[in-house]
């Protein structure tokens, strides 16, 4: 639910472009080239949106295919006016480059059973299918890879593999070096072309060019890696072919590449068309009719409006580009509960659509991108009529201060008190600043209450509250005692079930735990995070601290609090570990939901003397439960201190560290289930946005 904050680049306060040209609506007939693509610009505010992009330090999400699906006719165009129109079903794209070619046989199960060998190595298989003299063909290759030499070292591999599938065949690699046979006005003509190639044994492709000084189809052939591959291929192909004008494909010109992928499915032949996006800056519009367009690979989602394909720094790259308010529908749903209030989902809109209007040309491709770093986008899957209604109904309110749209941050939780900037990233209030959050405890309503309890092993741990009996006897110190009431209960290291951690123990009816205290299930309002060890932490604030990190942690602190609560300073063995950003500490010390947190370490306790001076001390030596009155008594071989009001803590043999805090996210500007809260107390959402960025109007743009 978090905006991931981006702390130290500049703030780009220029208005983006709020109209992009887009294609005409009509479908066109298959194979028909028309000019211009672009008919008219869109009427209202479009976003795009990165969904994969390798954009370096920026964002960086790469896939080697895209597969894209609709359920009505649509459209692949491109910058010089082309469009192809395609019929309904699924359509795959891939980056062109270096690949090794496996295998050509006419026999699919051949292929297919190759193809399934691959697909448990690192060597991804890609089969396709053409005719050739009227026999059904299938050529598999595996690929991409970065340069010649990796495809050459995948050469022993791939043959190693699918040794039993060869037949004598020798895999080779291939590249992205071609002659060209001219331009055809039709994909027809360049098809014929391409056939006159293959039944003289010579590989050929139509291409759609995509270039701005190119139209129509080309016919491109071969696959050549080197200059003297292609030099051969020439001599080859005006030999066998005699009478064509070849010339060569220009290094980065820009095509795509026409195939039909028999992949989609190794135990039965499926076919789909697939596009190779060839050529430096290739890029081509993908438009569909209105019902959404379906990418297999963001968990098979659809999307609202188009999708554009391109290379980017060698790697493809997915945009979708959309109206604004339909990608509103998408990320309110994502980020909060759409049974929540009307006016806690206006505020959230109103939130999102300023951020994203604040954010310009932040990712070069894309205003934004899919996931957290921006703004939770799961497609068409998480609208709901309610939340529509409530973007509908802040059409174009955007939160606004000294004349600019504010980047409306906002998190899941603050805990109780939303964050100071000085907490975040070093900033001066002014929009954003401490305010109460009171509504955020509304988080943990209805949850589990678990039970921290010592075994009689000395191991410590949290079992939840439908799992346990309370018993009628207890320590001497007064503590209550527990068993479970089925077979093999888990004992968690914190309050909430985590499916990728095992527990500390379990437990059977009939054992006996000591209760050291009821607390409620971890949640994004009140949480428990570790046990780490010494070599955990040190392992996770290695690279994240401005500061040297010592080879092992005996203590660890927070020694500077911000307005808020929040850590500014964080000290091991009495050494600060400076941060360049507060926020920075969740994950410089594991990935903790927030840095209004205390930290305990389980392996000491601090005693307060007659005299009034605190000593530390460590280990767990002893076998007393020590009250506030001096009483001791056995439990097992673990320490367990009690404080003056009763609470009680186990004091483990080895040092380890847990960190026990409030909120979700870095805190700052909305609180999300503050909003909640806000709103259940009768609040509007302009009034709920107003609390949360100070000195803000909302104003319609």
């Amino acid at each position: 639910m978090e905006r991931s904050l981006i702390v130290g680049r500049a703030r780009n306060t220029n208005k983006w472009s709020r109209r992009i040209k887009v294609f005409a609506a009509a479908l066109l007939t298959a194979g028909c080239l028309q000019l211009p693509a672009y008919a008219a610009e869109s009427d209202g505010q479009t976003i795009r949106v990165a969904m994969f992009a390798n954009l370096g330090s920026t964002y960086k999400s790469t896939t080697s295919l895209i597969t894209l699906e609709s359920t009505g006719k649509w459209s692949i165009g491109s910058d010089s006016g082309a469009n192809l129109s395609i019929p309904a079903g699924q359509i795959r794209f891939s980056a062109d480059g270096y690949r090794v070619k496996v295998l050509e046989t006419t026999d699919f199960q051949t292929a297919s059973a190759a193809a399934k060998r691959l697909q448990a190595t690192a060597d991804t298989p890609l089969l396709f299918t053409t005719t050739v003299n009227g026999k059904e063909t299938y050529q598999l290759y595996t690929g991409n890879y970065a340069t010649a030499a990796q495809a050459g070292q995948a050469v022993a591999r791939v043959q190693n593999t699918a040794a039993a599938q060869l037949g004598g065949q020798k895999p080779v690699v291939t590249g992205s070096k071609r002659l060209t046979t001219g331009t055809y006005s039709s994909l027809e003509e360049a098809q014929a072309a391409q056939a006159t190639l293959l039944s003289a044994g010579i590989t050929a492709y139509p291409v759609l060019q995509l270039g701005a000084n190119a139209s129509g189809y080309a016919v491109w052939v071969g696959e050549a890696s080197t200059d003297a591959e292609l030099a051969a291929l020439k001599t080859t192909v005006d030999a066998q072919a005699p009478g064509l004008s070849l010339s060569t494909v220009n290094d980065g010109q820009p095509g795509l590449i026409i195939r039909t992928d028999a992949g989609l499915s190794l135990d039965a032949l499926k076919t789909a068309a697939h596009y190779t996006m060839a050529g430096t800056n290739a890029k081509a519009l993908v438009q569909g009719d209105g019902s959404g367009i379906k990418v297999a690979e963001r968990s098979q989602r659809t999307y609202r409006g188009d999708m554009e394909v391109s290379i980017v720094n060698g790697d493809l790259a997915l945009v979708n580009v959309v109206p604004l308010e339909q990608y509103l529908y998408s990320v309110v749903g994502a980020e909060v509960y759409s049974s929540w209030p009307a006016e806690a989902l206006k505020a959230q809109a109103v939130a999102a659509r300023s951020y994203a209007l604040q954010q310009g040309d932040r990712f070069k491709i894309a205003n934004v991108v899919d996931t957290t770093l921006s703004q939770a986008y799961n497609g068409m899957g998480s609208e709901n009529d309610k939340v529509n209604s409530a973007v509908d109904a802040t059409a174009g309110e955007v939160v606004k201060s000294g004349g600019k749209i504010v980047e409306a941050v906002f998190s899941s939780n603050a805990g109780g008190q939303t964050a100071h900037p000085s907490e975040v990233w070093n900033g001066a209030e002014g929009v954003f600043n401490t305010v109460d959050s009171s509504g955020d405890v509304a988080a943990q309503a209805g949850l589990h209450t678990w039970y921290h309890v010592l075994l009689s092993s000395g191991v410590s741990g949290y079992i939840r509250e439908d799992n346990v009996k309370e018993l009628s006897s207890q320590t001497n110190a007064g503590l209550s005692k527990v068993t479970v009431t089925a077979q093999n209960t888990n004992v968690r290291p914190i309050p909430m079930i985590q499916s990728n951690v095992n527990p500390v123990a379990k437990m059977n009816p009939g054992n006996e735990a000591v209760v050291l205290a009821k607390v409620p299930e971890s949640n994004t309002y009140s949480w428990v995070r570790g046990p780490f060890t010494s070599a955990q932490l040190v392992k996770t604030l290695q690279g994240k601290t401005t500061s040297s990190v010592p080879s092992a942690i005996s203590t660890l602190e927070v020694t500077k609090r911000g307005p808020s609560g929040r850590a500014l300073e964080v000290s091991a063995n009495g050494q600060a570990m400076t941060v360049k950003y507060a926020d920075t500490y969740r994950s410089a010390l594991g990935g903790l939901p927030s840095t209004l947190f205390d930290i305990a370490g389980t392996g000491s306790y601090t005693v307060l003397g007659a005299d009034g001076v605190q000593a530390s001390k460590t280990g767990a030596n002893g076998a007393a439960v020590l009250s506030a009155s001096g009483t001791g008594t056995s439990s097992g071989n673990a320490l367990v201190v009690m404080s003056g009001d009763g609470t009680a803590r186990a004091v483990t043999q080895g040092q380890t560290f847990m960190f026990i805090g409030q909120g979700n996210g870095h805190g700052l500007g909305l609180s999300q289930w503050g909003a909640k809260g806000m709103a259940d107390e009768g609040y509007d959402y302009q009034a709920i946005l107003k609390h949360y960025y100070q000195n803000a109007t909302i104003v319609k743009e």
